[in-house]
């Protein structure tokens, strides 16, 4: 279930490879336990028209939606493993973040259709 969100700037990194990216966040958020890795879903995106700080500098965020009830030991756990996955990934972007939110499970609704 936990839904990974990567916004990045378009300029401002050294050359990247998206799927890779988003490759190197997974196994970060598997590694830690507090999400398991088959229910990871991740989408990217990316933005031609930015400021950071009034500037266009480089930047990525990763917003993270859970289900409601992981500890704030937990969150901020997978917090740091996802900010040191972008740290090394993205050595030169200017602005790195991580955000955690939590998704009410009695309004969060979803279908899947069957194998």
């Amino acid at each position: 279930m936990p839904h990974l969100v990567i916004e990045y700037s378009v300029g401002g990194h050294e050359r990247f490879d998206m799927t890779e990216l988003m490759r190197a966040l997974h196994a970060a958020a598997a590694s830690t336990g507090v999400v398991q890795a088959p229910d990871i879903k991740i989408r990217a995106i990316s933005y031609d028209d930015y400021l950071v700080a009034g500037i266009r500098d480089g930047f990525c965020h990763v917003s993270i939606f859970l289900l409601e009830g992981r500890t704030p030991e937990q969150k901020l756990q997978l917090s740091e493993s996802l900010r040191t996955s972008l740290s090394k990934m993205l050595p030169r972007t200017k602005s790195l973040s991580v955000d955690i939110r939590d998704m009410d499970s009695s309004a969060y609704k979803k279908r899947l259709l069957p194998d």
